[in-house]
């Protein structure tokens, strides 16, 4: 099979799926065999494209034009598989995790849910493999629409609210920004396509480079850079599998893999540097990143809490691609990946304590590590990799965006990487705290109803030898928040594998 094929099945794979999810939709069991297989499916094609990449290899499908000068077309680059490996692999994981959490929350309209998940990882890859700016918009639009009713999937006001909210953000800051940066950008240039070293270099000043960089940091408004980050925090009204989408699968992935390739492939990092017209940027994400930070601290609510961390984690990819050096845009690649298996083990976690005890405040943890021994653990593993310390996976995309603040003679960035690590410490590690140094509260089972087997779905109770000590969720959230928590440690023995990948995006052709 060519390359070309494996990139059209990325396409049609999870399209497909989420047809058979819907012709399966009577049958729950074989509905969500069908989820699982489709995203099994899609990672073993998307994994084909790797040797490719890593032999220099840039595989490419043409799709069709619009207009001359427009083009739906798809090319492989470094960049791009990194993000595709994730969205993909991370789709099993969250798939298991969201048959657990689904059945044991007994939530309704579950095939929708299954169904928009599907097209919304269609559409990631279709942003992770686009050759050119106009692709990548069409898909960005499309991850948008597919999110939109997982958003609102309770139905009640406030999720309505809230996914209104996410959608006129997201919406109105493409339409205000990010399609005016795409005119200006052909109208400059000439072409849309991703090229290595950027496609504006002797043909943008300074100053028409800065503004266009303005464009597209506030109409990229899923990187959530502020102010355009209050969709965000309200799109937490969504299940829990949803969060983790949101926030480690695809959507703010999405926003951020967008930034960092615009910066790459159109902007080129020399111009940026040679040009100094980002530097404005690296100084706003630098304060997006404290501020969310410190909101974070103030946030009894687990998943708000988290929300802002994401924010605060979403602005180190952006300032590294500010600061432009070599060593900050591959500290940023490897912060989406770092970033990707940290968050998801934090909201899989919180999950895991709604469906087992149905507490959503950190005032109400008291103890429950005791009860919740592993999901706790997996907390504080995950936390853990987010501050950045080894032998972690985060502490390496933090040291390479350090790195690079210092080749570009930016101190502030490593003073800032401390006090937002400190921040991270402040907010995240007093949960662990609470959970297995502070005695339960009064009164306070911790769900020990649930985990003795009482309104579990089939498929979804505790193993029997937890049942008679044990308050954690069903296994099947259980075991994916493990195994994030693992690959947490994994990834700390894998930079030169991942860094080795990501330098191919800076290479220029000769």
């Amino acid at each position: 099979m060519e390359p070309a094929d494996h990139i059209l099945l990325a396409l049609l794979i999870p399209t497909v799926g989420a047809l058979g999810i819907v012709l399966a939709h009577r049958h729950a069991n074989l509905r969500e065999g069908v989820t699982l297989v489709t995203a099994g499916l899609l990672f073993a094609n998307v994994l084909q494209l790797l040797p490719v990449v890593l032999a220099g290899g840039r595989p490419e499908l043409f799709g069709f034009e619009v207009t001359p000068g427009l083009e739906v077309a798809f090319q492989v680059e470094p960049l791009g598989i990194l993000f595709g490996l994730i969205a993909s692999f991370l789709w099993i994981v969250n798939s298991v995790y969201s048959i657990g959490y689904m059945r044991g929350n007994k939530e309704l309209r579950q095939t929708q849910f299954y169904v928009a998940f599907a097209v919304a990882l269609a559409s990631a890859l279709g942003i992770a493999f686009s050759a050119n700016l106009f692709t990548l918009f069409l898909f960005y639009e499309i991850l948008t629409l597919s999110t939109y009713p997982l958003v609102a999937h309770h139905g009640d006001e406030k999720a309505k609210r809230g996914a209104r909210i996410y959608l006129i953000i997201l919406l109105g800051t493409s339409i205000v920004f990010f399609i005016p940066a795409l005119v200006w950008t052909l109208a400059i240039a000439g072409t849309l396509d991703f090229t290595p070293g950027g496609i504006l270099a002797g043909k943008a000043s300074g100053l028409t480079t800065g503004l266009l960089l303005a464009l597209f940091a506030f109409g990229v408004g899923k990187a959530a850079l502020m102010p355009v980050h209050k969709w965000l925090p309200n799109a937490m009204v969504a299940p829990t599998p949803v969060s983790a989408l949101l926030h480690a699968v695809a959507v703010v992935k999405a926003g951020v893999f967008t930034i960092l390739k615009v910066s790459v492939y159109i902007f080129g990092s020399d111009h940026l540097l040679a040009t100094g017209a980002s530097e404005w940027l690296g100084y706003l994400a630098a304060f997006s990143l404290l501020a969310a930070s410190v909101i974070a601290l103030s946030k009894d609510n687990l998943k708000a809490r988290l929300a802002y961390s994401t924010v605060s984690q979403l602005a180190y990819i952006v300032m590294a691609a500010a600061i432009a050096t070599p060593l900050a845009l591959i500290g940023a690649g490897m912060h989406i990946l770092m970033h990707a298996f940290g968050k998801i083990t934090l909201f899989f976690v919180a999950g895991a304590i709604h469906t087992a005890t149905h507490k959503t405040e950190i005032s109400q943890l008291n103890g429950i590590g005791r009860a919740m021994p592993f999901t706790m653990g997996a907390f504080f593993i995950g936390a853990l990799s987010i501050i950045g310390l080894p032998p972690l996976g985060g502490a390496w995309s933090k040291l390479y965006i350090a790195l690079g603040g210092m080749d570009g003679d930016y101190g502030f960035v490593v003073a800032v990487l401390m006090i937002s690590s400190l921040l991270n410490v402040a907010y995240l590690m007093p949960i662990v705290v609470r959970a297995f140094f502070r005695p339960p509260d009064p009164d306070d089972s911790h769900g020990h109803a649930h985990a003795a087997g009482a309104d579990v779905q089939p498929g979804g109770a505790a193993p029997e030898g937890f049942r008679a000590s044990l308050a954690e969720a069903p296994w099947l959230c259980v075991v994916p928040l493990i195994f994030t928590a693992a690959a947490c440690f994994v990834l700390f023995f894998s930079p030169d594998a991942v860094e080795g990948l990501l330098r191919g995006m800076l290479e220029v052709p000769q």
